[in-house]
């Protein structure tokens, strides 16, 4: 007489997955109403800077003799043997606290609450006392996001553009898990000192047309899941599991 028997562990993975793979299609799938937004026009959005941003500002022109007033010194270098070799600086400047950052001949500028175009427009307007047709350059060094919660690889993304949307910070952080809660994506943002927060269904895709569609430097972004504590209805499956799991090892081991 041959007995089959799978381990109590087994047959518990065997059920929890018959359980969990019955979710719906509607508590999982994105931009569900998205034909009804076929014709509907995006949201367009440009960050503003902040203090403590890092910004990176390079003036040039044809003659480099010209602008170099109004970049920063040449970093001055020992390599081997001692000899002194110089190096164009990166020409990076700290937001202070207040909003202003000091720049070569112009002094004081407050840049906080303006966007990238904005500040490219002042500048240009200034350098071109100075200079003609001055080439500028203007890039947010440390656009950063967090993602926390319930998707594969949560952590700190560094964001080399200036403009990302949610789903490329979920998709970066490893996307949503099945566990996470799709109609409730908490994004939290500061703004001059001020923080907002704002609940993003993904599963819609009205999302698009929010403000929080498009993500702010140092914007976190929290993925809670589907039941933030153990529901009466989560341990009463548990307990029919467990009943489940023991009856079938029974069965299965006395079945020839």
């Amino acid at each position: 007489m041959k007995y089959f028997c799978l381990s109590k562990s087994t047959i518990f993975l065997f059920l929890m997955f018959l359980f969990f793979s019955c979710t719906p299609k509607k508590n999982i799938l994105y931009y569900q109403n998205i034909d009804e937004m076929a014709s509907a026009k995006l949201n367009s959005y440009e960050i503003r800077i902040q203090p403590d941003d890092l910004l990176q500002i390079n003036i040039s022109a044809e003659d480099p003799k010209i602008t170099a007033p109004f970049n920063l010194n040449p970093v001055n270098v020992i390599g081997e043997g001692g000899q002194v070799t110089s190096k164009s600086a990166v020409n990076d400047y700290l937001v202070d606290a207040y909003g202003y950052i000091d720049f070569p001949e112009l002094g004081k500028l407050k840049l906080s609450g303006m966007t990238r175009s904005e500040v490219l427009a002042l500048f240009k307007k200034k350098i071109s006392a100075y200079i003609k047709n001055p080439i500028i350059t203007v890039r947010l060094q440390n656009f950063k996001v967090a993602v926390q919660g319930e998707v594969g690889g949560p952590g700190v993304f560094t964001v080399a553009s200036d403009r990302i949307t949610l789903i490329e910070a979920l998709t970066m952080a490893g996307d949503l898990k099945t566990t996470a809660n799709r109609k409730n994506i908490l994004v939290i943002r500061e703004i001059d000192g001020v923080k907002s927060y704002f609940r993003v269904d993904v599963t819609k895709a009205d999302f698009i047309n929010s403000p929080y569609y498009y993500l702010a430097q140092n914007d976190v972004i929290y993925v809670e899941p589907k039941n933030r504590t153990l529901s009466p209805d989560v341990t009463l499956v548990t307990t029919i599991s467990s009943l489940l799991v023991t009856f079938v090892s029974f069965i299965l081991v006395i079945t020839k």
